[in-house]
């Protein structure tokens, strides 16, 4: 619900939802996690093995290129590795594909379909592709993949794969993923991200962890702190790279690419492809291959109908009110509103309740606990009306 005419109230502002550069103290970790000279820094080889399809037979062109145009994939690059169309011609161990068998997925989405055999080539890549089309697993198990290759873990490493998110709701959710996945190959992960427990990060860090997931502001505090490193790191993920960017996060992502040894395979995921997210491929990767799911630009789910009515502010309350009378009649009445601000989520989340609706909300306000308690009870069903700032706008079904 926006407020038409008012000025946009600072409660907006992602500060304090990661740690963007915007005071001295944020400033100052920035300036003492100066860019490595790798070329006087001697670093263990990377290990990749040569990606082999498992296909039984070789496809032809023209039956890759219409499966593509069915699909809405479009690729930019030399050399892309024709798609898979089955979890068995991925090459994946046994163990991985027993686990998406268990999760119930029956063949791989179109963006696993072609990333796979992109990432599992060692390329660069950028994806571009919206939230729910199954991204995470297509940069998370090729990083299961990678990390099985190369040597283990010495006391006092940092992790093999690091994947930046742009809130903490969005890393947790890829935590998740990866505990399901990782516990098939035995590897162990951290999230990293601001309302957490930061003595049990700590602690995770120094037991070690071949993949950690962060948001950029927590990542610094420990790069700054010294009580992590990057050197090990070879395998990064940048997921919604536009939204990060967006958010005013692009100082601190430069500052941790820095922190990465040149020679790594760097992933970008982005729902959209502005200028800023242009630039940011130019600068840090190399020779790399691009997959577009879908426009380039931001749209609509045209598989949700979308239903936008235009009125007055002092005509809101009301048929939010009728609204919620019809949605609540349903079997299925599961309902996210949006609102503008922190406290008007919270004056609307009161209406709701005096009208006798079961609501929960979220903003940047309520702590860690709070906010895990109430996406918890919302993915229950306990709680099917779930009031938020654009905190969990995107990446929440993912």
């Amino acid at each position: 619900m926006s407020r038409n005419g008012r000025r946009r109230s600072r409660s907006r502002s992602p500060r304090g939802r990661g740690g963007l550069p915007g005071s001295r103290y944020e400033i100052g970790k920035l300036q003492t996690l100066r860019p490595v000279q790798w070329s006087q820094v001697k670093l263990d080889p990377i290990v990749r093995e040569p990606y082999r399809s498992k296909a039984t037979y070789r496809r032809s062109e023209r039956e890759i290129s219409e499966w593509r145009r069915s699909k809405e994939i479009t690729t930019k690059g030399h050399d892309i590795p024709d798609p898979i169309f089955t979890f068995e011609e991925s090459g994946f161990p046994a163990e991985i594909i027993d686990e998406l068998r268990y999760a119930g997925f029956t063949t791989p989405t179109p963006i696993q379909a072609q990333g796979w055999p992109i990432a599992l080539s060692g390329r660069d890549m950028v994806g571009i592709a919206k939230t729910g089309s199954g991204k995470t697993l297509s940069y998370l198990i090729p990083a299961l993949i990678h990390i099985d290759q190369q040597p283990r873990l010495r006391r006092g490493d940092g992790p093999i794969a690091l994947i930046l998110a742009p809130t903490r709701e969005l890393a947790q959710q890829i935590k998740q993923v990866a505990d399901d996945f990782g516990r098939a190959l035995k590897y162990k992960n951290t999230c990293l991200f601001g309302g957490g427990k930061k003595r049990k990060q700590q602690d995770d860090l120094e037991y070690g962890v071949e993949i950690v997931i962060a948001t950029p502001g927590r990542l610094i505090d420990f790069l700054s702190s010294n009580q992590t490193n990057l050197r090990r790191c070879s395998y990064l993920v940048l997921d919604e790279a536009d939204r990060m960017l967006d958010m005013g996060f692009e100082p601190q992502i430069r500052t941790i690419i820095e922190q990465i040894r040149p020679d790594r395979q760097t992933l970008m995921w982005s729902a959209t492809w502005p200028d800023i997210v242009a630039r940011l491929v130019k600068d840090y990767l190399k020779d790399y291959a691009q997959i577009n799911v879908g426009s380039l630009k931001l749209a609509a789910n045209h598989n949700i109908l979308q239903i936008i009515d235009v009125c007055q502010e002092y005509e809101k309350e009301s048929k939010l009110s009728i609204l919620l009378r019809e949605i609540m009649a349903e079997k299925e009445c599961k309902t996210i509103i949006f609102i503008e601000t922190k406290k008007r989520v919270d004056d609307i989340t009161r209406k709701v309740k005096r009208d006798g609706w079961p609501a929960r909300c979220i903003h940047g306000d309520k702590s860690q606990n709070e906010r895990d308690a109430t996406l918890n009870s919302f993915r229950s069903g306990r709680t099917p009306i779930l009031i938020a700032t654009d905190v969990a706008a995107r990446g929440l079904g993912e």
